[in-house]
């Protein structure tokens, strides 16, 4: 398989994937970089066009899979944009500390609110969470631990959420570290990155969807019938950072609150954990 070995710091695709996998998540036209055979293989089946391959002396094990599953990809990816390197140049390019020995560059998926209310199309051409349930997207306000970014999406995913919406000052769920905590799922959820809160609460409600809380309070004092008749149908849940909380147009939004019922003499949550709960509680409630 003819490919291009790279063997200087300074090549112009070494350069590009050291940014790409140590920055802090793409803008906009910018590809996104993908370390690790699992990642890089969901991100191929999600349908993502890859733009390069990197991989080191000790990954290459792993690209003859990775290149099965481009080749029964729509995107594929060409010979000329294998590259492999030294598995020192490539721990000077990775953004972890234990390197994979691959990665790779894709093209940003592009979302919309109407697909995220949608949902992630199966394989089946189908879409997977619309079986007779209502949208259900979460909503990340001010959150900037990209480790509770990723934890939420991969929640989300799991607790049957339509689609995400990062706002502004939330870090980018397309960094690498989100990506890792995310192990997938911010490639298969439509997602919306960068939408300023008010912006996201209207174009929410022109849609129909109703604005529930991630509310501090305690559950006894919210309303439980409330709760339920919102996530009945097309529903939001907006989920602020563990010391700020929700913003104040957002609580003044609010149609439903949802809250965690835990001991007096524990304070908080931090965001990744009481997200993960309140999407699992939603998940119930919306299954009766």
């Amino acid at each position: 398989m003819p490919t291009e070995t790279i063997t200087s710091r300074d090549n112009k695709w070494l350069k590009s994937f050291r940014a790409a996998l140590q920055g802090t998540g793409p803008k906009e036209g910018d590809p996104l970089a993908i370390e690790g055979r699992k990642l890089v293989e969901d991100a191929l089946a999600s349908g993502l066009e890859p733009h390069a391959i990197l991989v080191s002396e000790s990954g290459e094990s792993d690209l003859a899979h990775v290149l099965d599953i481009a080749s029964r990809s729509d995107a594929g990816i060409p010979r000329s944009r294998i590259f492999r390197t030294t598995d020192k140049l490539f721990a000077g390019v990775s953004g972890t500390e234990a390197p994979q020995g691959i990665a790779a560059l894709f093209s940003q998926p592009v979302w919309s609110l109407e697909d995220a209310l949608r949902g992630p199309v199966r394989r089946d051409g189908a879409y997977a969470a619309l079986e007779g349930k209502a949208s259900l997207i979460v909503v990340l306000t001010a959150i900037q631990d990209p480790g509770n970014v990723g934890t939420i999406i991969r929640s989300a995913e799991a607790f049957g959420a339509t689609g995400a919406i990062a706002t502004k000052g939330t870090a980018d769920p397309w960094s690498p570290k989100a990506l890792r905590a995310a192990a997938g799922s911010a490639l298969r959820l439509p997602l919306l990155r960068g939408l300023a809160v008010p912006v996201a609460l209207a174009q929410l409600r022109i849609s129909g969807v109703k604005i529930v809380a991630a509310s501090a309070k305690h559950p006894d004092s919210l309303d439980a019938t409330l709760l339920s008749e919102c996530l009945a149908g097309p529903a939001a849940i907006f989920v602020g950072s563990e010391g700020a909380g929700l913003p104040a147009e957002v609580e003044h939004a609010a149609e439903a609150r949802i809250a965690i019922p835990m001991s007096d003499r524990v304070e908080s949550l931090n965001a990744g954990v009481a997200a993960s709960i309140v999407l699992y509680e939603a998940a119930n409630l919306r299954a009766r």
